[in-house]
Formats: structure tokens, C-alpha cells, sequence
């Protein structure tokens, strides 16, 4: 070896080593992660930063991950504006336990998918989430008795359940700092996936519905296809970004797309999931297929992760047995969650929010179609197409909303002892008003009334979901990122199927609301976002303004 030979990788191996102790230096320690995964992440969030930036297979999985956001509210709201119809055709003895049905499933989606993208990776559950959800909704429409539909239902729910918190882990991971903020942007697509169900039902289930004057079981099927059609049509927008944007009723090309999904958009596995694995050089791999497709090139190499471990070679890609004996090994994702007193009060608290918004939320939202139709039965007014136009209307007021907490989630951020701003002020704030907007709904006497309260409502509800789904995955660091986020989806899952037990614990045996017995659950749901908000203001940590590990 030449003595020029030997200078360079003694100059190579001191700048490894001098990087090291520069991003270590930078850096505080971060709770529930080890120093030498602390330090590759920094290794890699510089890289983001300031070489591969937010291009152009950045807005590529914004726009696949927001269709995933979308396609999901597309079947959370589709199950909530079809329960009239459902009722008045099938008429069961509560139509209340669809949305049990659906929750019992959203229960074990959620902390299954949310804990194999920690441990089998982000990608496969990724892709295996949607094609599950749209699947078993499609099967729903068709359902020939409320047994059946139920049962379809709830797998349907074991698809979308893991779906939000993989796509929202996914895509945290493979932006920069810079724009950590899009996160929040995201639920813009929850609110579109409202809108749109709202404008199908109107279409469809206004124009081909049973007059409600006809008592529920009396309804023929082909008198009342309008909720069939609209749950078809929600499977063909769900699989809007699976199939190369061409939406299809074909079985044949149903599944032809679903195979174009894994190779036109081409989503690359989580560098930072990669090197908490031991699998460095396979992160590299990543981010050097990133920064192309961005018409960028990265500096990092290799050795620069080897360097902060000490090793010299990266583990293998593991088997499927492998996958399947690390699915049995979850429990040791939780334990770094409570590692220290700050972030175990931290993780305790953002799991009850969680849990309490999954009570308050659907207890109004999951029948907001019944209360708004039951409203305007108390004013004179009953038509089915008019409920459909206010829900759609209600559904509108979700954007800005979304947009809104955009904006100020990191907003000027003062640099004195108080911070002005924040995740946690956005979320606090934007939780009390939906209390409060609905404490006002329960007072409201007139059509109009209802509406406004309601619209406002919507706006301060997708605001607080926007800031709470980027707030979330923040918090957990990589590791143990999908185990976080499942525990609180789950419970947010499990508030989800408390839900309907206090509707049929507040209204009439038929299930249907009327003018004063649909201000009970709404009342309850007003109390749990206003204790949501308290406790908010009781996290100990904040986010904004932090590289997400």
C-alpha cells in the first residue's frame, strides 16, 4: 500500500470519526433510543436536510400517502352516512352495532399493523392495509342481511386500522426537518375523504333511497340501493392510488393495478427502520435511490454509519421466518416508551387523549347523518337529499380546518421561557373549541343552528386530528415509532367501540335519534374533548422546532 494510499483513508477515517463526535455533540440525548441509533438518525436527518431535500419523491408520497388518508375516511364516513339506509332496509334490533363491528375490527388493526411496521417493516404493511380495507368493503356493499354486513365490516376495519399510523410513520421517515410541518398538511387528505363521501351519498343515496316515511323492514332492496352503490364507489376512489390512478370495476384489472402499485411507485423501506435493524448498507441504498430520484447526490456513505458502531458489516435481509418469530417479540418495542419518568408521563398522557378522542369522536360524527336528519324532522323538514346537502356542506368546513392548523402549528416560536406556537397549543386550543361548538350544537333549536355548530365543529375537529396524527409519530423515535403509534390507534380504537355502547345507552330501542334524545351523546362527546384539552396542556414535551428521530 503507497503511503498516499494510506493518508487518505487516515484522512477518510478521521473525518468519520470527527463527524461522529460533531453530530454527538449537537444532539441531546434522546429517551427510549440507543446512542448509536441516536447518532446514525442525526446522520441521516442531516442528509435530508442538506443534500436530498424535499423533492421529487417527496411530494410522490405525500400524494400516495394522503390518498391512503383519503381512501380511509372514504370508509370510516361511508359506514356512518349509509347507516339510515342500512337501518330502514335490513332493519336490525340496533343499528349501532355496525359501528361496534367496525371499531372491534379498527381494535386488532391497529395494534397488529401498527406493531409489524416495527418489527417486519413500514412498506409490507404499507401495501397490505389498503388492499385489505377496500376488499372487504366491497364485499359489504353486496351484503344480503345485517349479520353479514357487520362481519364484512369488521374486516373491512382490520385493513384501515393499521393503514393511518404505517402511512403516517412512512412518511415522517423520509422527509426532512425543513418540512416536518407537511405532516400536519396530510390530514388535508382526511378531510377530502369526508368531502367525497359526502357528494357520492348525496348523489346517490338521495335519488335511490326508500321515502323515510316507510318504517324500517318494509324497505325493498331495489327500491334502496343508493347505500350499495355508494359503498361500490368508494372501492373504486380507495384504490384511486394503488392502481396507477386509473380506477377501475374490473376484478381482473382490480388486481393487475395492485400489482402496478408495488412497482410504478416504487416506495423505498424507512432508513432509519433499516439501521435500528443493523442493516446500514441497505439505508444507503435508500437514501441514494431517493436523492436520484430527486436529482441529488448524497455524501454519506457507508462507513460513515459503521464508523458510529463500530461495525464492518450490516446484517441480512431477514426471511420470512425471521418476520414471523419477530412478530412475537413486540412486547419489547413497549418497554422503551415508558424508559424515563419524562416520557413515560408523556406516552401515558398522549395514549388517554388518544383514547378519549376515540369515545368523543365517533359519538357524534358516526351519526351525524341520524342527528342532522332528526333535526330536520323536528323543523318540518325530513327530506333525505337536504340531510345529505348539510353533511356535505359540514364535510367542506374540514379543509380549511386542516389547512388552518398548518399554519400556525409552527407558527413564531418565542425564545424566553414561554414558547408561542406549537403542537401542543394548536391541539389544546383546537380540542376545546370542538367541546365547546358542541356543548352549543345541544342547545340549537333550528335547522340553521345545527348546520353552523356543526360546520364549526368540523373545522376545529380536522384541525385538532391534523396537529394530533403529526404530533404522535414525533414523539416515539424510529424504533419503536409503529409500536407507539398502535397503542394509541388502539385505544383510540377501543374509545371507538365504546362509542356506540353510550349511544344505545342514551337513545331509543329502534336506534334512531330525534330532536332531544340525539343532544345526549353529542352532551358526553362535548365533556371528553374539553378533558382532552386539559390534558394536552399537560404533556411535557414538544416537537415543533425538533429533527424526528
Amino acid at each position: 500500500m503507497s503511503a498516499a494510499q494510506e493518508k487518505s483513508d487516515a484522512a477518510v477515517e478521521e473525518k468519520q470519526v470527527t463527524l461522529s463526535y460533531d453530530i454527538l455533540s449537537q444532539a441531546g440525548h434522546v429517551e427510549g433510543v440507543g446512542r448509536d441509533y441516536e447518532l446514525k438518525c442525526n446522520l441521516i436527518n442531516r442528509c435530508f436536510q442538506e443534500e436530498i431535500g424535499f423533492g421529487r419523491y417527496q411530494w410522490q408520497l405525500f400524494v400516495i400517502t394522503g390518498l391512503g388518508w383519503l381512501a380511509d375516511n372514504l370508509w370510516l364516513q361511508g359506514l356512518a352516512i349509509v347507516l339510515p339506509q342500512v337501518q330502514q332496509e335490513l332493519n336490525p334490533v340496533r343499528v349501532e352495532y355496525a359501528v361496534l363491528a367496525e371499531f372491534a375490527g379498527l381494535i386488532v388493526g391497529a395494534t397488529t399493523w401498527g406493531i409489524m411496521a416495527d418489527l417486519i417493516g413500514r412498506r409490507l404493511s404499507f401495501n397490505i392495509t389498503l388492499f385489505l380495507s377496500g376488499l372487504f368493503g366491497l364485499a359489504a356493499a353486496g351484503a344480503p342481511n345485517f349479520v353479514a354486513f357487520c362481519s364484512l365490516i369488521a374486516c373491512m376495519g382490520f385493513g384501515v386500522g393499521g393503514n393511518l399510523p404505517v402511512d403516517g410513520a412512512l412518511y415522517l421517515e423520509h422527509i426532512p426537518q425543513s418540512h416536518q410541518w407537511t405532516l400536519t398538511l396530510l390530514s388535508v387528505w382526511w378531510a377530502l375523504g369526508q368531502l367525497v363521501a359526502s357528494l357520492i351519498s348525496w348523489g346517490f343515496i338521495a335519488n335511490f333511497s326508500c321515502n323515510p316515511s316507510i318504517p324500517s323492514g318494509q324497505c325493498a332492496t331495489s327500491a334502496n340501493m343508493g347505500w350499495r352503490y355508494t359503498l361500490y364507489t368508494l372501492y373504486v376512489l380507495h384504490y384511486f392510488r394503488q392502481f396507477c390512478l386509473i380506477p377501475q370495476l374490473s376484478g381482473a384489472l382490480t388486481l393487475l393495478m395492485f400489482v402496478c402499485r408495488f412497482f410504478v411507485f416504487d416506495v423505498q423501506e424507512s432508513s432509519k427502520f433499516l439501521v435500528a435493524q443493523g442493516r446500514d448498507e441497505e439505508a444507503i441504498k435508500v437514501l441514494e435511490h431517493i436523492a436520484r430520484r430527486n436529482g441529488k447526490f448524497i455524501t454519506l456513505k457507508l462507513e460513515d454509519l459503521q464508523a458510529v458502531s463500530g461495525a464492518t458489516t450490516s446484517k441480512p435481509v431477514p426471511n420470512l421466518s425471521t418476520n414471523v418469530r419477530n412478530v412475537f417479540s413486540g412486547i419489547s418495542h413497549i418497554r422503551p416508551l415508558f424508559s424515563s419518568r419524562r416520557l413515560a408521563i408523556n406516552t401515558t398522557l398522549i395514549i388517554i387523549i388518544w383514547g378519549l378522542i376515540g369515545i368523543a369522536y365517533p359519538l357524534f360524527n358516526a351519526y351525524l347523518p341520524l342527528y342532522l336528519s332528526a333535526q330536520g324532522s323536528a323543523s318540518g323538514s325530513s327530506s333525505v337529499s337536504e340531510t345529505y346537502r348539510n353533511y356535505s356542506i359540514v364535510s367542506v368546513l374540514g379543509i380549511p380546518g386542516s389547512l388552518i392548523a398548518c399554519a400556525t402549528v409552527d407558527y413564531t416560536r418565542g425564545t424566553g421561557r414561554w414558547l408561542v406556537g406549537g403542537r401542543k397549543l394548536v391541539l389544546a386550543l383546537s380540542t376545546m373549541l370542538t367541546g365547546l361548538f358542541l356543548f352549543l350544537f345541544t342547545t340549537s333549536q333550528t335547522t340553521a343552528a345545527v348546520l353552523g355548530y356543526s360546520c364549526a365543529s368540523g373545522l376545529t375537529q380536522n384541525a385538532m386530528y391534523g396537529v394530533l396524527y403529526a404530533y404522535t409519530p414525533e414523539v416515539f423515535p424510529a424504533p419503536h415509532r409503529g409500536t407507539g403509534d398502535a397503542l394509541c390507534s388502539a385505544l383510540n380504537r377501543i374509545g371507538g367501540f365504546i362509542a356506540p355502547l353510550i349511544k344505545i345507552a342514551t337513545t331509543p330501542l329502534s336506534g334512531s335519534a330525534s330532536a332531544n334524545t340525539a343532544n345526549s351523546p353529542v352532551f358526553v362527546s362535548a365533556a371528553l374533548f374539553m378533558v382532552a384539552a386539559v390534558l394536552t396542556i399537560l404533556l411535557p414535551i414538544e416537537t415543533a422546532g425538533r429533527m424526528a428521530l
